[in-house]
């Protein structure tokens, strides 16, 4: 994006700065300026001179000698220009000055010009140069009314001796800025006049748009119809009589050669002027040439073909949108207009069209048809659809200034109805908090005015104008206050919060645990496939009616082995341990962290219940009770301090009737172990005793935590107590250590069982165990009268449970 300086000051009248200054300022604030490029560069020394006389060369024929006004005295030059006359005024650089390069060089400008002295051209004194717009630095594009070859020749108008490059409108800067497509707003020379405004604290001032004298109804001459609303959400449509063809003032070809664009003739550079401007392409029609005064918006067809004004025949399909008329295509929506209803010399009545089209489409239509132009690099970008309208009546206020023609009252549109502004909870407090700042409240909403966004002070609510359409959330209305607070009057603070240090979510930092504790005990990860055959439950020997059997099947599957969604992790494992054992593998360990997904109902209506499993599993080396304390040691490192119970009654039929569990937390289950049913290790086709685990870590993470609270090394002496008991078989050792640890209270310390018997010696149906447990106070040392109180209730306990203590 270019733009000239004055353009901009033209709109922010009060700002006074360097060019540099401007510069920075600009980049500091968010809108990054790449470059910029004095248009007076190595300009010296130059006025408006005028021919008094001119005399032939003696001694060349190709050379003139002219006496020229300079303002203060009269000059000799001597040139070779042919297109120059007497009484015309013309750029003159005075002995000692300088200029930008050479009218005889089609190579780069010197980078410090060339500098100009007196001397003698055959013999003839000369003491100045007269210019071309080449040697200015400028070329026909920024002047189209400069000889092809020869001498810049001024209005009649022009006052002799005053500064010729201020006369040319080549003091100025012209600014190049790196605009995010989020920016939209910024595509535009206004957008970048609001910036400048809000940088410098200067008041914006927007053009005055007044259509003074209208004439007609715009129903008398064009109606417009919008098919396809979801590609366009407005056209807008006005309509100019009487139109005369040529040449735009001066200012106004200024500011579209500076910005890139070359001047045509005056209603071409009206709609460019305005694309320039407002940020909203426009384009125009010859109204004689729309059949039946209809504008109808719709999308091709697939295999029309369609001729642009640059000639060329585009191929088209149904996802490319038109402009038509009643009876054909007149324009690519957002690209191009079409020959047949170019603007000629010969034209009366012009249709100017200002609409908002779908980005998306714009870029793909584009793409597709290998056509991209200036006004679909804008489009594409996703336009405010309220500009449309301000853009076209813009545009029929220039029509009537510049006496180009009549304009008609009214304007013609169709589209959905405009959005409403957005609005954005106004949070200091958070912003600050945010940015680490103290910035008052106070100031932030004087931010806001000058950017042009509104405040609702009973809801405290930020409403959004609807050019500004990066503005989403909370996190845009910081960006807003920071960079126009300054960064660099913010200080630099400690980070905070989870997400700012670096830490994991806390849920990740659960499954970071498992792999740690799991590779610490020698399992090795593996990742297996989350859709899988059918054919699995009955490997695993579900019943029929299991709710396991209720999966997501996929639509497209890779094959019937790939056709529905896991229920239960256990196959991936089971299987990566049947091709070790195959491979003569002796001890393996393996372990997956992966989803499950079960569906809420059948047929699935909704999405599924995602649920990550921590499945182990384990052959050779090891038992149901080294999976066992793997699965107690990782419920230590993620904080659940409880005991977790197992119960025995697993009810998992893949698993065997006497070595399974259920693994409860807080009379929760969350998880199962045990050792795979030997009939479900054939189906695997695995020869040997295989351990598994399963986790589910939702229900994991509701009891972690990683809380730690320092209590010291103890300091009193802790006092032992060993329990010698028959048991009758159906007693868990589970039931009798929680039994201890309720009756134990704040005394006991641990409990650990260190011997277990069955054999000749124990009666049938009993069992001898043995349990050391340590009791220890925090404040005090243990007197005997403390340990055989809480020994009494213990040993209580344990009779009730028909536990007899051996003699």
């Amino acid at each position: 994006m270019n733009t000239a300086l004055s353009w901009i000051k033209a709109y922010v009248p009060e700002l006074v700065c360097t060019d540099q200054e401007y510069c920075d300022a600009m980049t500091l604030s968010g809108t990054k300026v790449e470059g910029m490029e004095r248009l007076d560069k190595n300009l010296e020394k130059i006025v408006i001179g005028q021919i008094k006389t001119i005399e032939k060369h003696l001694d060349a024929d190709k050379l003139i000698v002219c006496q020229v006004d300079v303002g203060a005295e009269t000059i000799q030059i001597v040139t070779g220009a042919p297109n120059v006359k007497e009484g015309d005024k013309i750029p003159v650089v005075l002995d000692g000055g300088r200029v930008a390069g050479s009218a005889h060089s089609d190579g780069p400008l010197p980078e410090d010009g060339i500098a100009i002295k007196a001397g003698k051209l055959r013999g003839v004194p000369s003491n100045g140069m007269m210019c071309s717009v080449e040697e200015l630095g400028c070329d026909k594009a920024m002047y189209p009314d400069a000889p092809e070859y020869g001498i810049y020749i001024f209005p009649e108008d022009a006052q002799v001796g005053a500064d010729a490059i201020e006369a040319m409108g080549l003091k100025d800067t012209i600014v190049e800025y790196e605009i995010t497509s989020n920016r939209v707003d910024c595509y535009s020379v206004l957008g970048i006049a609001r910036e400048a405004a809000a940088t410098f604290g200067k008041p914006f001032l927007m053009p005055e748009v007044e259509i003074r004298k209208e004439h007609g109804k715009i129903e008398d001459y064009v109606s417009v119809e919008v098919q396809d609303k979801d590609l366009c959400r407005r056209y807008c449509g006005r309509v100019c009589t009487d139109i005369t063809i040529g040449p735009s003032p001066r200012w106004m070809q200024r500011r579209l050669a500076a910005s890139g664009i070359r001047p045509i003739n005056n209603l071409v550079d009206i709609t460019n002027y305005v694309m320039e401007e407002y940020g909203q392409p426009m384009h125009a029609y010859d109204l004689d040439t729309i059949a039946g005064h209809k504008i109808i918006v719709r999308r091709a067809k697939d295999g029309d073909v369609f001729r642009t004004l640059d000639g060329q025949d585009r191929n088209l399909d149904s996802e490319v949108l038109m402009i038509c008329d009643a009876e054909k295509e007149i324009g690519i929506a957002g690209i191009m207009g079409g020959e047949n209803s170019m603007i000629t010399d010969e034209v009366k009545t012009v249709l100017f069209e200002a609409a908002t089209f779908h980005g998306a489409n714009i870029r793909k239509s584009a793409k597709r048809i290998g056509l991209r132009t200036e006004a679909s690099g804008k489009f594409e970008k996703g336009l405010d659809p309220g500009n449309a309208e301000a853009a076209i009546n813009r545009a029929c206020q220039l029509i009537e200034e510049l006496g180009c023609g009549r304009v008609v009252g009214g304007m013609a549109e169709d589209g959905a109805s405009l959005p409403p502004l957005r609005e954005i909870p106004f949070e200091p407090e958070r912003i600050n908090r945010f940015l680490g700042t103290e910035i008052a409240r106070e100031d932030m909403l004087k931010i806001f005015k000058r950017l042009e966004l509104g405040y609702k002070e009973e809801e405290n609510l930020i409403v959004v104008p609807s050019f500004r359409q990066d503005l989403e959330g909370f996190a845009d209305i910081a960006e807003e206050v920071a960079r126009f607070y300054g960064y660099d009057k913010i200080p630099s603070t400690l980070p905070s919060g989870e997400s700012t240090t670096g830490r994991l979510p806390f849920k990740l930092r659960i499954e970071e645990k498992a792999r740690d504790i799991a590779e610490h005990w020698g399992f090795s990860q593996g990742m297996s496939y989350s859709f899988e055959s059918p054919k699995v439950f009955d490997k695993l020997m579900l019943p029929k009616d299991s709710i396991l059997r209720r999966t997501v099947t996929i639509s497209n599957p890779l094959g019937e082995d790939f056709s529905v969604m896991r229920t239960i992790p256990l196959n991936g494992i089971l299987t990566s341990l049947s091709v070790n054992y195959n491979r003569r593998n002796k001890n393996v360990r393996l372990y997956e962290l992966g989803n499950i997904y079960l569906p809420h109902q059948i047929p699935v209506t909704e999405l599924p219940d995602e649920r990550m499993q921590f499945t182990l599993g384990m052959y050779g080396e090891g038992d149901f009770y080294t999976m066992k304390g793997v699965i107690e040691e990782f419920f230590t490192k993620i904080g659940m301090k409880k005991p977790a119970v197992y119960d025995p009654e697993g009810g998992k039929p893949f698993l065997h009737p006497g070595r399974q569990a259920r693994i409860c937390y807080e009379n929760v289950e969350v998880g199962y172990l045990g050792e795979l049913h030997p009939q479900a290790a054939d189906n695997y086709g695995i020869g040997t005793r295989v351990c598994v685990a399963v986790l589910d870590m939702p229900e994991v993470t509701r009891f972690a935590t990683f809380d730690r609270k320092y209590t010291g090394i103890a300091r009193y002496p802790a006092v032992s107590r060993d329990i010698s008991m028959v048991v009758p078989a159906a007693v868990l050792a589970g039931q009798i250590e929680t039994m201890i640890r309720q009756r134990g209270g704040k005394l006991l310390e641990s409990c650990h069982l260190f011997d277990l018997y069955e054999g000749a010696q124990i009666r049938e149906g009993y069992k001898s165990m043995a349990y050391s447990v340590t009791f220890r106070a925090q404040d005090r040392t243990l007197e005997e009268a403390d340990i055989v109180g809480v020994m009494k209730k213990i040993i209580n306990g344990l009779e009730h449970m028909g536990i007899e203590l051996r003699q």
